[in-house]
């Protein structure tokens, strides 16, 4: 349990080397996700195989949290990885770590190692990113788009079932009737997110959130892997420029692979869990041990 904030702790599972001295990868989930998410036990999978220590941290509310404190996650709180970052410096002794974010944990992670620049911790080491939500206007308004309904059906089903746990947790601090005729992403974030999280509203929390305005800025080696099939994560191209112009970015950007779902040939190797994505964070996260 790490505190991100004065009383709101988030919880972050911890998987040790004998040697905690080895490089830790602390890996971010996305929207409605958590610990628990495939991905991230993929994550967990492949680097404790390679040697390192991995952390998969909640988001605040996610992993069984939501009665912890009256407080929403959002796409802007980079802060909070900051604080379990700083945390596992200053009580676990890390030396060196990794920041691992997939879709809107993606957008995290670039948005501080942008923030962080080249005056980061000492202990940072490099970022990577899977289907990073960087441009989050455009996310939200291809989830709208008629094929991709399901898919914002889902994350609104789920949003709203949380969102109704916590009114009944902290009825003090959150109103129910916000979610009265919502029907898409975009409206959710307008009514309920930007209001909670000190937003003027979607647009000012889109614009202000997003990781493609610190891009420029990341001052360690990051990988960035998008798949151009992904079916609502969009890359604008003054993102994809700017991805491309910062030497320091590796930018992977494949014809399939659809959302998070980078699946690879085994060829043969049982300890291969097919899953490309994770290994290929893995594979570059070696090169910081």
């Amino acid at each position: 349990m790490i505190e991100v904030e004065p009383g709101v702790p988030v919880l972050c599972h911890c998987h040790w080397q004998k040697d905690r001295k080895a490089l830790t990868l602390i890996v971010v989930h996305g929207l409605e996700g958590s610990s628990e998410s495939q991905y991230m036990m993929g994550i967990a999978r492949s680097g404790l195989a390679a040697g390192m220590n991995v952390v998969r941290m909640n988001q605040r509310n996610c992993g069984g949290m939501d009665h912890c404190a009256p407080t929403l996650y959002n796409s802007g709180r980079s802060a909070d990885v900051a604080a379990v970052a700083r945390d596992l410096v200053e009580c676990d002794g890390i030396p060196s770590f990794v920041l691992v974010g997939f879709s809107m944990g993606g957008n995290l992670v670039l948005k501080l190692a942008g923030e962080w620049g080249s005056s980061g911790p000492a202990e940072f080491r490099a970022v990577a990113a899977v289907c990073p939500a960087i441009n989050l206007a455009a996310g939200a308004d291809a989830l709208h788009e008629p094929a991709n309904r399901i898919y914002e059906y889902y994350f609104l089903l789920q949003l709203f079932r949380r969102f109704r746990r916590k009114v009944k947790l902290f009825p003090a601090s959150f109103d129910a009737s916000r979610l009265r005729g919502i029907t898409t992403l975009r409206e959710f974030d307008d009514r309920v997110t930007a209001y909670y999280c000190g937003f003027k509203g979607a647009d000012d929390y889109y614009d202000r959130a997003a990781a493609a305005h610190v891009l420029d800025r990341i001052g360690r080696p990051a990988l960035v892997i998008h798949a151009l099939n992904d079916p609502f994560i969009r890359i604008l191209p003054e993102t994809r420029q700017a991805l491309l112009s910062n030497p320091l970015i590796n930018y992977i950007e494949s014809e399939d692979g659809g959302h998070c779902a980078f699946i690879g040939e085994r060829d043969g190797d049982a300890a291969y869990d097919g899953r490309w994505a994770e290994r290929e964070v893995v594979e570059f996260a070696r090169q910081f041990r």
